[in-house]
């Protein structure tokens, strides 16, 4: 974490006394390092601190970066099973700081920046590992229309409305002719399943490092970064922690590929997605391998969106944005392997 310089302190200073019931100053503030797509800081005051994400500065894609969206989500689940922060502010009017943001409280727990959960026990490692996927499993069991999320994403196939969406998303953003990612646009539109029925809420980026356990066990928290949050199938989040997974361990990788788990407590694919299908009932999940490589196309499309905001001098970490290029053409590659599973 580092020492804001680019905030308006003055300004949100003003806001947050006028708009948010038990605020007191002086302020400062801290930039998280993680936050990649809505830069985030905590705000200290002599009482209490708080967390602030916003909108990055200067032209972003249509769509992208709505954080009044992540606002309204975890203000819903507010009251469900599913551990969200408490929201205490939005502020729409640009003009306060040149962006929209909004402040929810500051949880106080662990966040693990990899699954291999490192330094902890294997009866910790397997606790936190379930935990997770009991917390995905009740985010796909809330019932929208009891927390007014219904008209949160549009009805029809999701796969066909996303696959076209970040298919956008990325010719906008794209720097240079990548054969496998044209490939895998083509192979993945060619693909999509029929639509099962299933609508519920997703969380869009569901993995280890956005979520957050407690600071003395292995309850999870606050799920966070809903970013890419809308009403869709939730076969994409589950898809989505597969693929982290297989990525390879590390710093950058952030995945468990080569890791024996057994030996450090941690479940096989197969398992973590058996005990999700338990919790909701299901019998299984044919085609599994087209849920794969939808998340792959799809983290592709954001590291490329994530490259050319570097490239554009708009990044919130310009030198690790600008390393993420090098990786939209592995997901795409990974992305047609996975299309070949069954």
């Amino acid at each position: 974490m580092t020492t804001n310089t680019d905030l308006d302190l003055a300004a949100i200073d003003a806001y947050l006394s006028a708009h948010l019931t038990g605020y007191s100053g002086p302020l400062e503030a801290r930039k998280f390092a993680i936050g990649q797509s809505n830069p985030t800081y905590e705000l200290l005051t002599p009482d209490r601190s708080y967390v602030l994400r916003r909108k990055p500065p200067g032209v972003l894609l249509k769509s992208a970066h709505a954080v009044d969206r992540e606002f309204r989500v975890q203000s819903a689940l507010a009251d469900s099973p599913v551990p969200v922060p408490k929201m205490l502010a939005l502020c729409e009017d640009e003009t306060v700081i040149g962006s929209a943001f909004y402040v929810m409280e500051h949880l106080k727990g662990r966040v693990f920046l990899q699954p291999t959960l490192e330094g902890e026990s294997n009866e910790v490692r397997s606790a936190i590992l379930d935990e997770m996927n009991r917390v995905l499993a009740e985010l796909h069991m809330v019932d929208i229309d009891a927390v007014g999320l219904s008209d949160y994403g549009p009805t029809g196939n999701y796969f066909e409305r996303q696959i076209s969406r970040w298919t956008k998303q990325y010719r906008a953003s794209e720097t240079s002719d990548i054969a496998d990612m044209n490939a895998l646009i083509e192979a993945l539109t060619s693909a999509i399943p029929d639509d099962d029925g299933q609508r519920t809420l997703v969380h869009g980026d569901y993995r280890i490092d956005n979520l957050m356990f407690a600071a003395d066990g292995t309850d999870c928290i606050g799920v966070l970064d809903w970013e890419l949050s809308t009403i869709g199938h939730p076969y994409a989040d589950l898809a989505a922690v597969i693929m982290q997974w297989q990525m390879p361990p590390g710093k950058e990788g952030r995945g468990l590929a080569g890791i024996d788990r057994d030996q450090l407590g941690l479940p096989s694919d197969a398992d973590f997605v058996a005990q999700y299908c338990a919790r909701r009932g299901l019998p299984g999940i044919n085609n599994f391998g087209f849920y794969l490589a939808f998340n792959f196309f799809r983290m592709a499309g954001i590291l490329q969106g994530v490259y050319k905001r570097a490239l554009d001098g708009n990044a919130s970490d310009p030198k690790r944005a600008q390393a993420f290029g090098a990786y939209v053409p592995v997901f795409a590659q990974h992305g047609l392997a996975a299309l070949k599973q069954d």
